[in-house]
């Protein structure tokens, strides 16, 4: 029967490797890998400061990177048909966007799949890259050590109930579902509180 000690062993032994991981999957995602990069921090596999570096550093990273894909979109492949369908689902998602760009941008990193979506339309938009920086700057320094310590928590508890691997990894899958249905129930109850404050 394999413990944790497996999961522990392979992560230290491969550290550059999962750093590379992590970082890369900030680019791409987010709340997965920062969540699993706090299952890690807690089972001492990685250090929490190392951790939070690459996390913040991946972060910001996708900042830079995914507003300035967005100023491209715009310049090359603006009247796309695809991107015209990007457009309707931002407007969907965070309708005052153009009103206040900042609370849309800050709030879109806290809603599972959204933020990607809203850094490549804030480039997009042109929206002020002053603006659109202290926005997700500000996001970013809250959300990284929280979904950290989320995933610590996590992994905590899973610990305290099984130390074999697969039930520890099924313990820890189930909160990462029940943490997705409470992102999307709150990611659309703002929805709907922006969508009424818009009627009133």
């Amino acid at each position: 029967m394999h413990t944790v000690n497996l999961l522990i062993h392979l992560v230290e032994n491969n550290q550059a490797l999962v750093y590379c991981i992590i970082f890369l999957g900030l680019i791409v995602e987010g709340e997965i890998t920062v969540i699993a990069t706090g299952i890690l921090v807690h089972l001492d596999a990685l250090p929490l400061w190392a951790a939070l570096m690459v996390v913040l550093s991946g972060g910001f990273s996708k900042t830079f990177l995914g507003y300035y894909l967005g100023t491209v979109i715009h310049d090359k492949w603006s009247n796309v048909k695809f991107f015209k369908f990007f457009e309707k689902r931002v407007r969907l998602m965070a309708p005052k966007f153009k009103e206040k760009p900042f609370w849309s941008i800050f709030i879109s990193k806290f809603i599972m799949s959204s933020n990607t979506i809203v850094v490549l339309f804030s480039g997009f938009e042109r929206i002020p890259f002053k603006r659109y920086l202290k926005a997700e700057a500000l996001a970013t320094i809250i959300w990284a050590p929280g979904l950290i310590a989320l995933g610590y928590f996590f992994s905590y508890t899973a610990l305290n109930i099984s130390r074999e691997i697969w039930r520890f990894t099924l313990i820890v899958l189930s909160f990462f579902i029940l943490y997705t249905i409470i992102d999307i129930l709150l990611s659309r109850a703002y929805q709907l509180f922006e969508e009424f404050y818009d009627t009133k």
